[in-house]
């Protein structure tokens, strides 16, 4: 089902109209102020990738070419980029709360203490 944006030559204002077939004549009056003057804009779009195609992505060693690992601004910078590339799954409010805390030269909560057996 496309959506279709426009934008209002009077108002400058954007309305967007959902119809349910690309071939479906569009009421493309300004939801706004009424007038039939609207100009049709480019739509943004996102094409779904496999989780392997993600995979690849992350793997790609050009895409870490600025990293330094003794560098903690660096490595957030790794972690976002990653996060992006994993998406909702991946990334959440713990997430963004370790890599700022990482960012701000913070220890992310390590005792020093590198025993798993506490």
């Amino acid at each position: 089902m496309p959506i279709y944006e426009y934008e209002c030559e009077k108002c400058h204002r954007r309305s967007s109209v959902l119809t349910l077939r690309a071939s479906a004549k569009v009421d493309d009056k300004c939801s706004h102020c009424g007038t039939a003057r609207m100009r049709r804009l480019m739509s943004r779009f996102a094409m779904p990738r496999s989780e392997e195609a993600r995979m690849d992505a992350l793997a790609d060693p050009s895409r870490l070419g600025d990293l330094d690992e003794n560098d903690p601004k660096s490595l957030a910078r790794a972690m976002r980029k990653m996060g992006r590339e994993m998406g909702d799954e991946f990334a959440g409010p713990e997430f963004d709360e370790a890599v700022n805390e990482m960012e701000s030269g913070g220890d992310l909560g390590d005792d020093g203490d590198n025993d798993d057996t506490d």
